[in-house]
């Protein structure tokens, strides 16, 4: 963790900025800059919005509702959000990982349930499925002995789940 101490420090500083600092900032500014520059010039728009305060209560009011619901449409309405977490998931190694992890996990205990079911029923694990478990587990061997967190063995994984 030391050695990442610069790259992390950076880190927190840009989320730091960009989540809080950039954003309250962005948020007065606007409201400052359209409130004096276009409301103020505008004889209509002084009679809608006749003080600064009032202007800010009244976008205040109507923005965040709005907002909200644009934030809402983005993650629950619109194929946007799913195209950014693919993009998380095929740049990001650690994230890759874990979803691989927990698909092979699934894949393995559905085994492991089919074949508790059968001894459950006082069924004979037959030669063929002590072999398809064998083959299981060579596979799995094999699979996490290859990947690292920089080649693309996770990625190809990931992709076949997607493509079937």
């Amino acid at each position: 963790m030391r050695k990442n101490l610069g790259f992390r420090s950076w880190f927190y500083f840009r989320m730091g900025w960009s989540t809080y600092f950039a954003f309250v900032f962005a948020a007065v500014n606007t409201l400052t800059v359209t409130y004096f520059l276009a409301i103020e010039n505008y004889p209509v728009l002084k009679e809608v919005f006749p003080t600064f305060p009032i202007y800010i209560i009244i976008i205040v009011g109507l923005g965040i509702p709005i907002l909200t619901l644009v934030g809402y449409v983005h993650f629950k309405r619109t194929p946007s959000y799913r195209a950014e977490a693919t993009v998380m998931y095929e740049t990001n190694p650690f994230a890759r990982r874990i979803f691989v992890n927990s698909e092979l996990t699934l894949q393995i205990n559905q085994k492991l349930i089919d074949l508790i079911l059968r001894i459950s029923k006082n069924e004979k694990i037959s030669g063929d499925d002590i072999s398809r478990i064998y083959e299981i587990q060579e596979k799995l061997n094999k699979f996490t002995e290859e990947r690292t967190l920089s080649n693309k063995k996770d990625l190809n994984f990931m992709n076949k789940i997607d493509e079937s």
